[in-house]
């Protein structure tokens, strides 16, 4: 079903993607078969010459692997056009977000190159830049990629930067780059450039709208949106890379997803633009009280006039999202008593879900960081990460506001 055939974007999640079953079953079923028979050993021999399309084996795909795929590039795709067509692009499942990640990097450098990426990072991958690509060779250049001047000389003065490798916003300090404006240097000096869409998914932000070449999800985040299922997409549109280099050093690398976890986030995207519709008004409003509460010393939010990169957002977001982070006055220890004084709120270190989560990065995902290098990342002692939930405002109000009573 073409995606031309859908005048809004809920239509697209519900419907996108979809391949009638030959059994006629409603929703696409769980293959649960590691692999596929043969008609006759011809069919086997052209399925594998890639003369004929098919399934061979679960690691390469299946048929409810493939409808997530489809319905996400349908939706990181929607109304975008190139020359004067629908955009086409191809995405890759993958068993987490980190596996996505690094058929991405793997994919596509070599040993010698760089990597130029914002110094505001995923934990996860600032590691892998540092533990797994450095001994490869392979450097990551760190820099404020908010300064576009700053951007342009290293990429002017290092020739050896293959990739720019932008998170925005980026996790958990919510800082926003521009997206078009480094997509057009990139271009301008012969790069590829590389987005992580998690925070803001396809309904709010579309990179490829700013000539990104690759886009990836961790898709255990909002597009599942239930913490059920852990899982990661790599997205490209040059379908010939993403078909061949890309395909493969996948099926090598072995980070697959499966029917069962692909099965519940084909569910969970099926409502992604009433999830975030919620999502986005409860953090309006949440962010508003934050900034209001004696308490807490900074909030960091794209949707607040205030954040430094509040036109950035305005610009190449429909709306700032459901993700913050703000900062308690006490320091560690405030930020240790709040969350164990939440009622209702969930203390964990993931995100996207229905309901309300929070972390306390010093205390938590980024205990093992040192304290210099945390503070130079934004991440303080007091912050705290925040994904704002569907459930109704006046409750999550309400524990907020007993919360910050600590003691």
């Amino acid at each position: 079903m073409s995606q031309k055939k859908f005048k809004g974007f809920s239509s697209l999640a519900v419907h996108g993607g979809h391949i009638k079953d030959p059994m006629y079953a409603h929703l696409t079923p769980i293959y649960a078969s590691s692999t596929y028979v043969y008609d006759e050993a011809e069919q086997g021999m052209r399925r594998f010459s890639g003369k004929e399309e098919g399934y061979i084996y679960a690691r390469w795909g299946n048929p409810t692997m493939n409808e997530a795929e489809l319905k996400i590039v349908a939706m990181e795709t929607y109304g975008l056009e190139k020359d004067g067509k629908a955009l086409e692009a191809k995405a890759i499942l993958h068993a987490s977000g980190m596996a996505a990640i690094s058929s991405l990097f793997i994919s596509t450098l070599k040993r010698g190159d760089k990597v130029l990426t914002h110094f505001s990072l995923y934990s996860g991958t600032q590691d892998y830049l540092k533990s797994l690509l450095e001994p490869l060779e392979v450097e990551a250049i760190i820099v404020d990629l908010r300064n576009l001047n700053l951007a342009e000389k290293c990429l002017k003065e290092d020739p050896a930067i293959k990739m720019i490798y932008l998170e925005t916003p980026a996790n958990p300090t919510l800082q926003c780059v521009d997206l078009e404006a480094l997509s057009k240097l990139a271009k301008q000096y012969g790069k590829l450039t590389a987005c992580d869409n998690t925070f803001a998914t396809p309904y709010l932000q579309q990179p490829f709208k700013f000539g990104i070449d690759f886009v990836m999800h961790s898709t255990t985040k909002f597009l599942n949106g239930h913490g059920t299922a852990i899982g990661g997409v790599l997205i490209g549109t040059d379908l010939e890379f993403m078909k061949t280099r890309a395909t493969k050093t996948h099926r090598l690398l072995g980070g697959n997803s499966n029917a069962f976890d692909a099965f519940l986030l084909i569910n969970g995207m099926r409502t992604l633009e009433v999830r975030m519709l919620r999502h986005c008004e409860n953090a309006t409003k949440v962010a508003a009280f934050l900034s209001n509460h004696p308490s807490i010393a900074k909030v960091n939010y794209n949707g607040l006039a205030d954040h430094p990169d509040y036109a950035v957002s305005q610009r190449q977001m429909k709306h700032p999202g459901a993700m913050m982070s703000f900062e308690l006055k006490g320091g560690f220890d405030a930020g240790v008593k709040f969350m164990n004084a939440l009622q209702m709120c969930t203390r964990t270190v993931s995100l996207g879900t229905c309901d309300t989560l929070l972390s306390h990065p010093a205390s938590m995902s980024h205990s093992s960081v040192p304290r210099e290098s945390r503070l130079e990342y934004g991440i303080t002692d007091g912050l705290i990460r925040l994904s704002v939930g569907i459930e109704n405002i006046e409750d999550i109000l309400e524990d907020f506001e007993q919360a910050l009573k600590y003691k």
